[in-house]
């Protein structure tokens, strides 16, 4: 195995990592929130981070590699620190909204690092398939946002 396939598969695991850590987080906040719009979209969002992943573990496969198959600890950790938090606070909507804000921030800053990354080393065939990831990390990102904002106008 050449050395920028073994660049390529660390930088695909990185952001298998963060799928997989999103997905997660989509899963936590569909579970905790009232509103069946958000609901809904939480668990659509988790879909699409699942699919993210099998799409990067996939070619992880394809370039000889072995896939990140869990999530991160520091998410782990996040998401008990939300857990514990918010038995003091309580869930409401705008809460866990900010949350999963912080959790796209996080995964767009990582695909961020990704492409850097991906530019620096010229790898060129995973290219494509992370900025089309990325646009969907962005789109999440401005989705909950406004979703966020939303909330916050209303209390």
């Amino acid at each position: 195995m050449t050395d920028l396939n073994k660049e390529a598969i660390s930088i695909l695991n990185d952001l298998i990592e963060t799928s997989k850590d999103g997905q997660e987080g989509f899963k936590s906040c569909a579970e905790d929130v009232k509103d069946a719009l958000l609901k809904n979209f939480f668990v659509q969002r988790s879909a699409d981070c699942a699919k993210a992943a099998a799409e990067l573990q996939a070619q992880v496969r394809a370039l000889g590699g072995e896939p990140e198959t869990s999530t991160s600890v520091a998410a782990d950790l996040h998401r008990r620190w939300v857990d514990v938090k918010s038995m003091f606070t309580g869930k409401d909507d705008e809460a866990i909204l900010n949350e999963a804000e912080r959790g796209e921030d996080h995964a767009l800053k990582a695909y961020n690092d990704a492409i850097k990354k991906i530019n620096e080393h010229n790898l060129v065939g995973i290219r494509d398939l992370v900025e089309r990831q990325l646009h969907g990390v962005q789109r999440n990102h401005d989705q909950v946002k406004a979703y966020r904002n939303d909330a916050r106008a209303k209390s």
